[in-house]
């Protein structure tokens, strides 16, 4: 009796034992990155054990757009329902639209793969729930998507190029592109529902982000090319642990930032290569009301191992700030000689975004000529939105506890410029061998700037 029942029981062990070995599921390791602050161990999904699954064996086409489109979507719904995948993109140029991540899946391109985005706008509909410039609102979805997803990746050693035939056109800003602008600011100030905030329409030509990760957590993004972009480049969102390494960047379009971690925490951006059109590296935290709102800071953020080719800033913050940044560590970086930038380090804000500024560490940079300088910081950065839109609420920035050591460039303008604010100095700025072959104008250029130290 005793062995009669025994046996159903061992026989129900093993087949299950052997359904959770076969199904495939994704793992999660744990990162320690060192950081003059306490940086808290990144969460990285592990694919290695999950099932692969070409695009082939779902009916994609080389050259035909809607049944590669399809079969990656269908590729990605089998991956997610199977708890982890690994969606394969084979050798071969491979025409796309949009492209939407689910919770649990690796987007892996082989070698020799490229895909390739459509430059038609209306492949980009149904609008999604993004953001532009800091302020959320329904627009054109990124190229790849992903919302509210949990154990995401894009890995291997091939390419993500976008058509740029309309997005160029749309680089202008015209008149339409402009009330559009108004109009989400002014629906943003007033605190409107997102819904409300429709940017798909009337010529307002809201370009999309390359690769947004929207409310995401346990993110990976490594070792692909991306060439090209309609706006931003990659674009991590209220995020949570967040690693991109050994990933080249070319985009010389308008607005073409490399990464911009905004409202995002715990991360790392090692061994990159970027070749811009604005700024290689812009960490944000949120425009004015809807980041006041939101209420979460980018925080935790190293950068290090990364190459610029070209660009406005190697690092920028902001200007949409208003969240507050904090705790951010970046070493080891070189700017190529003969490559074009204002600044090494820019710190930017206005009396509109409030947020904060603090813990910044910037050590080991080398770079050539920069039209400016190595460390610049101004709180009175409005660009075309000064007479375009009014002030609803005045809330200005601290700006304190900046900390440069061991960096140096051939020929520089200034070593430092510093424009604070009367009634809100910038507190606590400290440069440790931090030098330049020639200075053109003045080391530093300083004013409203209390605390600081500079020793060579």
């Amino acid at each position: 009796m005793k062995t009669t029942f025994l046996y159903p029981l061992l026989l129900f062990s093993l087949l299950l034992f052997s359904f959770k070995k076969d199904k495939s599921k994704v793992s999660v390791n744990e990162l320690n990155v060192e950081a003059p602050f306490e940086m808290p161990a990144i969460k990285v999904p592990d694919f290695s054990k999950c099932k692969k699954m070409p695009i082939t064996d779902f009916g994609a086409v080389q050259g035909d757009k809607n049944k590669t489109s399809k079969a990656i979507a269908k590729a990605i719904d089998k991956a997610n329902k199977a708890g982890g995948g690994v969606v394969v993109i084979p050798e071969g140029e491979w025409l796309t639209g949009k492209i939407h991540l689910k919770s649990n899946v690796n987007l892996h391109l082989n070698k020799g793969a490229v895909l390739l985005f459509s430059e038609k706008p209306e492949d980009y509909l149904p609008a999604v729930f993004t953001t532009w410039e800091g302020m959320e609102c329904y627009n054109y979805s990124p190229l790849v998507y992903a919302f509210k997803c949990k154990n995401v990746a894009i890995t291997g050693e091939g390419t993500l190029k976008a058509k740029l035939d309309v997005w160029k056109v749309w680089y202008a800003r015209p008149k339409a592109h402009l009330e559009g602008l108004k109009k989400l600011y002014h629906q943003a100030a007033q605190y409107k529902p997102v819904e409300e905030r429709q940017m798909v329409q009337n010529d307002y030509n809201f370009r999309p982000q390359f690769i947004q990760f929207n409310r995401c957590e346990n993110v990976l993004l490594e070792g692909v090319s991306i060439s090209n972009s309609p706006f931003w480049v990659i674009h991590p969102y209220l995020s949570i642990n967040v690693v991109i390494r050994n990933v080249n960047v070319y985009a010389h379009g308008h607005n073409n930032d490399g990464v911009d971690p905004e409202m995002s925490q715990n991360m790392l951006i090692e061994n990159c290569t970027f070749d811009q059109g604005d700024d290689a590296i812009a960490v944000k935290s949120g425009r004015n009301q809807d980041a006041w709102r939101l209420n979460t800071p980018s925080k935790n953020i190293v950068i290090r191992n990364c190459t610029v080719k070209n660009g406005h800033q190697l690092l920028a913050i902001g200007s949409e700030l208003s969240g507050g940044i904090e705790n951010l560590f970046m070493d080891n970086c070189t700017v190529v000689d003969g490559a074009k930038l204002n600044h090494l380090v820019f710190i930017k804000t206005n009396e509109r975004r409030g947020g904060y500024v603090k813990n910044i560490y910037v050590t080991n940079i080398k770079s050539g000529k920069i039209d400016q300088g190595i460390l610049g910081i101004e709180t009175n950065v409005l660009y075309q939105w000064k007479d375009l839109v009014p002030t609803y609420e005045r809330k200005l920035t601290p700006i304190k506890d900046v900390f440069l050591t061991n960096v140096e460039a051939t020929n520089v303008k200034f070593i430092s410029r510093v424009l604070g604010q009367q009634e809100l100095p910038v507190e606590n700025i400290v440069l440790d061998n931090v030098t330049a072959a020639t200075v053109q104008d003045q080391n530093h250029i300083h004013q409203n700037l209390l605390n600081f130290a500079s020793r060579n």
